[in-house]
């Protein structure tokens, strides 16, 4: 489902309440405003410059999004902790920025992630499966970048933010009307990468969107240990707009990442999206978030859960019966299922393999550990390294 909707930013009438500052608490004026469509109550409130009109059936299509993104994300946890995956990374909380993000992008965008965009990819057509490869060991990447406009993971930190701004300048100078948007997080807002990727994009007026899922944690060091002002400020020191975002509030993520997008296809230059949201799960399975945060932190996050405030706008709006969402927990089961069978059906690379693709016209030194290691394989005599 791509949802094409109205984000606009445009004076809105005030029929709904009127949320411009985050979840309907009263803010200071020194408080960063929060882009807000969906309080976590459930209660849809309008922005001054930020809207979404969709249908039932489109508000029905995020929230099947997000629910089967989180199943196969809790899948994948699973079967790295029955250790058939080396690591995985999971996206538990986050689901709202990236379903909300990904389905603002047209087929003719472009995307480049880090490692944890696994709802973007769902957005994007990729199958599920094909992102547990590279966790199994199997693979580099499951998938064609080409095929759907979605870059392969990016495991070095920061560094997909320059690729992006490469690319994107490239089509601005194709003359096309695609846009690029770049996805990290709050920890690689402080590599170097970022900081020149800001900079071109300014100075050449890049059609990228820099979409910055602030999770609070960088592994387990604290946004308030990273930065002295709040994120998206950050952008108006490069010369391009920032927006800060309700994270949790998938119309919210819609509507600025869409009104983001077009934005830079109008030959307007980068915006920084920060969406303000919680990694409610650890940084990746070899981290115990334990050790460094507390449990109030936690529980204070599940209560902006991104899936329970949409199925309570679902539900008090009488936009969702008890049908659907019985139907989509079957689905949702279906999907799990198909993820465990297909990495355990996944073959193992060929040992050689590791060898091929290094050098166009080979190398001494390749040739040299090709056939080490050929020799370290054959000295198995019951032929288990063959």
């Amino acid at each position: 489902m791509t949802v094409e909707s109205t984000a606009a930013r445009k004076p809105r009438r005030s029929s709904k309440r009127t949320a411009g500052a985050g979840a309907g608490a009263k803010k200071t004026a020194a408080e960063p405003q929060l882009v807000q469509l969906l309080t976590p109550e459930g209660e849809r409130v309008e922005h001054p410059d930020y809207d979404v009109d969709l249908s039932a059936e489109e508000l029905r299509g995020l929230y099947r999004d997000m629910v089967l993104t989180r199943r196969f994300d809790a899948e994948a946890t699973s079967l790295q902790r029955q250790g058939e995956l080396g690591l995985w990374a999971s996206l538990l909380g986050q689901e709202a920025a990236q379903i909300g993000s990904g389905r603002a992008l047209r087929d003719d965008d472009y995307v480049f992630p880090t490692y944890r965009e696994h709802g973007v990819a769902w957005c994007r057509g990729v199958d599920p499966t094909n992102l547990l490869g590279m966790f199994r060991g199997v693979n580099h990447g499951g998938w064609d970048p080409n095929s759907n406009n979605f870059h392969l993971y990016t495991i070095v930190i920061g560094s997909q933010t320059l690729h992006a701004t490469g690319y994107a300048m490239g089509v601005a100078k194709d003359g096309a009307d695609s846009a690029v948007v770049a996805y990290f997080g709050d920890g690689a807002s402080s590599q170097g990468d970022v900081a020149e990727a800001f900079t071109f994009s300014a100075v050449y007026n890049a059609p990228v969107v820099f979409f910055c899922q602030n999770n609070q944690w960088a592994i387990s060091e604290p946004t308030e240990k990273q930065m002295r002002v709040p994120l998206y400020q950050r952008a108006q020191g490069f010369g391009f707009p920032g927006v800060r975002v309700d994270g949790n509030d998938v119309l919210a993520c819609l509507a600025v990442t869409k009104a983001a997008l077009e934005r830079a296809r109008r030959g307007e230059g980068p915006t920084l999206v920060e969406a303000f949201t919680y990694r409610m799960g650890a940084h990746t399975t070899s981290d115990d978030p334990t050790k460094y945060r507390a449990d109030e932190e936690r529980e204070a996050w599940e209560a902006k859960d991104p899936i329970l405030r949409l199925r309570a706008y679902l539900e008090n709006a009488g936009h969702a019966d008890a049908a659907f969402f019985e139907e989509l927990e079957t689905e949702s089961e279906t999907l799990g299922k198909r993820v465990r069978e297909a990495v355990r059906a996944m073959p193992d690379p060929e040992p050689m393999a590791i060898f091929e693709n290094i050098y166009a016209d080979g190398h001494a030194l390749v040739d040299e550990e090709r056939a080490q290691f050929a020799a370290y394989q054959a000295s198995f005599s019951d032929g288990e390294g063959n």
